[in-house]
């Protein structure tokens, strides 16, 4: 097992690209946004193994993002291939992929396609896959290693029954994970029970639920990884859409949209 995870931590995409092959067959109302997201996933795992770059947004703009573009235009949905012609052809690539890099607001397409470009250079140049102590967790909303927002939280598997594993935060930009205190806001820090609902659907995605909270009208999805030990939570997140809009029918926001939008 530690094999596997040194493995897997080495190089992420293969395990990635399996799951949202396996996910696009079980889920429709996913598999086009599965597909292209393994399509992504070839252009992304070739950036992650190069060597690291001096300036992240000149060598996303020159030597990936003609790929992500490329993968989109073959596999993407239609709305999203239009606006990513309209963009590529208006802007500069450079500043774009710059000002994500520095949070700066940007429209949907640029966004996709700035943290389709940069975010695996983030990750390969991240110190370090998993952060933080004991299973009684912290309180960092952002990421220690680059001071990204979460994406989402998973509950880890500890090896012994019985026995609940740690709650992890997986950064929405270098996919550096921290140890989190498990009853406890991602967005704003709240820590009173009845203010952070759960919702959960159990027959089509048993794994995963949707930690709310009623302060900061902010939620992320958790993946539970003793229900489901295959689970890749950043390729899972992208079928549990009805999760997603459940929540949002809720009045809830999530704290970082997913690289699909959702």
């Amino acid at each position: 097992m530690q094999v596997l995870e040194a493995a897997v931590a080495a190089n992420p995409w293969p395990l990635r690209r399996e799951r949202a092959a396996e996910l696009a067959e079980r889920y429709p109302h996913a598999a086009e946004m599965l597909r292209l997201y393994h399509a992504l996933t070839i252009v992304q795992e070739a950036a992650f193994r190069a060597a690291s770059p001096q300036n992240i947004a000149s060598f996303a703009a020159e030597h990936i993002l003609p790929g992500i573009i490329d993968a989109t235009i073959e596999a993407g949905p239609r709305a999203l291939r239009d606006g990513v012609i309209a963009w590529y052809a208006s802007e500069s690539m450079e500043d774009i992929i710059q000002r994500w890099l520095d949070q700066q607001p940007l429209n949907p397409f640029e966004t996709y396609l700035a943290r389709a470009s940069a975010s695996p250079l983030l990750e390969a140049v991240s110190p370090s896959p998993a952060r933080g102590g004991g299973q009684g967790g912290g309180l960092s909303l952002q990421c220690p290693a680059c001071g990204g927002l979460p994406q989402l939280s998973y509950f880890a598997v500890s090896g012994e029954a019985l026995v609940s594993g740690p709650r992890y935060l997986v950064c929405s930009r270098c996919a550096t994970n921290w140890v989190f205190s498990r009853m406890t806001c991602a967005g704003c820090g709240e820590s009173t029970g009845p203010k952070l609902p759960i919702f959960q659907e159990h027959e089509r995605l048993p794994h995963v639920r949707v930690d709310g909270c009623q302060t900061c009208r902010k939620y992320l999805l958790t993946f539970d990884l003793r229900r489901d030990t295959r689970a890749v939570p950043v390729v899972d997140e992208i079928a549990a859409l009805p999760l997603d809009l459940y929540a949002r029918d809720q009045g809830f926001t999530k704290i970082t949209p997913n690289l699909m939008g959702n």
